[in-house]
């Protein structure tokens, strides 16, 4: 994430921001990807603490999105919403690098469902999942005490919010890429037949324990092409992300450019080297305040190939028609 400044006094500005040291009212422009002192604002900003540019409906481009809401007035379901949407607005400015969802981008948008468990009178089950444009997302783990619970439960080495948009998300950018001619033939040959029983195969992971494997950047990326696709394309997105803000923080280190720049980076091998270095460096800072890894994972041969595939189609999605 690139980093903002006010512009009236030029302080910086952090993303979330609603006001400025010096006063002044800060409201983000998606399309702009900058900072205003003006402009009318999202309906969400008092209740949600959205700063961001208001659209034609009133909401943001991200309020938007969202088409289910939980009930507000029940348990801490405002405040877990609140959570939620922060993490929905930085994904979603993060892809438009990318040009995912912009002004120049002509496709289809996500619709969410925003479900908490507590719905005042009994606890709901609710599944994350995407099915034809819609993607469910339990804001329920905003909550980082459960989230941290159901990440030991299930054995992850990562969890998070944004994690979960970001692999949520990668279910739809599939189905808007699969209009390309060229989509299907390449994801098959790297990932395999998408075509393949979905449900079956999932109860096979779930009942037979997986073992971590070099062909996969998790675990649950081996239950089915689709969702290695989508634990892929999450972890592209993380790995420019954190690139991008080490590099927009003015910090350098040996192995990474000055002039680097991993949103408009081709080079998939060149971005992983980069990102690689990263990691390890931000790793060690953690490890000597006793904390846990910043990137647990390892980027074999396998999953590097697996990633520059992802990396084509998420980078030039307009330029391939999808």
């Amino acid at each position: 994430m690139q980093r903002f400044s006010c512009p009236t006094c030029g302080r910086r500005a952090y993303f979330h921001n609603l006001q400025c040291v010096c006063g002044q009212p800060l409201t983000f422009d998606p399309g702009a990807m900058a900072m205003r002192n003006d402009g009318p604002a999202c309906a969400n900003r008092q209740s949600l603490g959205c700063n961001w540019l208001s659209g034609p409906s009133g909401h943001c481009r991200s309020c938007a999105m969202s088409q289910v809401v939980p009930v507000l007035n029940v348990g801490n379901n405002l405040q877990l919403l609140d959570r939620a949407e922060r993490g929905k607005r930085w994904v979603l400015a993060n892809i438009a690098n990318w040009h995912w969802f912009s002004d120049d981008d002509p496709g289809a948008r996500p619709r969410f469902l925003m479900l908490a468990e507590d719905t005042g009178g009994r606890t709901e089950q609710i599944t994350m999942g995407h099915l034809a444009g819609e993607i469910t997302i339990n804001v329920t783990e905003a909550d980082e005490l459960i989230r941290l619970q159901r990440r030991r439960e299930l054995g992850e080495q990562y969890r998070s919010m944004v994690g979960h948009f970001r692999h949520e998300l990668a279910h739809f950018f599939f189905d808007r890429l699969s209009v390309a001619p060229d989509f299907l033939p390449a994801f098959r040959q790297i990932f395999g037949d998408e075509r393949t029983n979905y449900s079956q195969a999932l109860q096979i992971y779930y009942d037979t324990p997986q073992m971590p494997s070099a062909d996969f950047i998790t675990p649950y990326a081996s239950a089915h092409p689709h969702e290695d696709w989508a634990e892929t394309v999450a972890h592209l997105l993380h790995l420019v992300d954190f690139t991008d803000s080490f590099v927009s923080a003015g910090l350098s280190m040996p192995g990474v450019p000055d002039d680097f720049r991993p949103y408009f980076e081709d080079d998939t091998d060149r971005l992983l080297d980069v990102a690689g270095k990263v990691a390890i460096a931000i790793n060690d800072i953690n490890r000597a305040l006793d904390n846990e890894d910043l990137y647990p994972f390892v980027l074999t041969g396998p999953v590097r190939h697996k990633i520059g595939c992802a990396h084509r189609w998420m980078k030039n999605h307009l330029t391939e028609g999808a």
